[in-house]
């Protein structure tokens, strides 16, 4: 698999026994766990094998959109 160079958003959020995550650009990306290191690190996972597919079909890989950047913030350092 080649290196994905281009940023994506993810958004994390705290619920109250777990954490969730998503990526607003790849709608079918999600992961859950009871830590924030582990959620980073499933939807790191999560983003490889989607775009993965995507090479593996022969479709697009669709282009990151532009969020406000006061409004995300990454808390994995390995997703900056």
């Amino acid at each position: 698999m080649r290196a994905l160079t281009m940023e994506y958003a993810v958004v994390i959020e705290k619920g109250p026994t777990s954490y969730s995550a998503h990526v607003p650009d790849f709608p079918e990306c999600v992961a859950a766990a009871e830590t924030e290191e582990e959620v980073c690190s499933l939807i790191r996972e999560a983003i490889e094998l989607y775009v993965e597919t995507l090479e593996e079909d022969g479709l697009p890989i669709p282009a990151p959109q532009r969020y406000n950047r006061s409004m995300l913030t990454s808390r994995c350092p390995h997703l900056r």
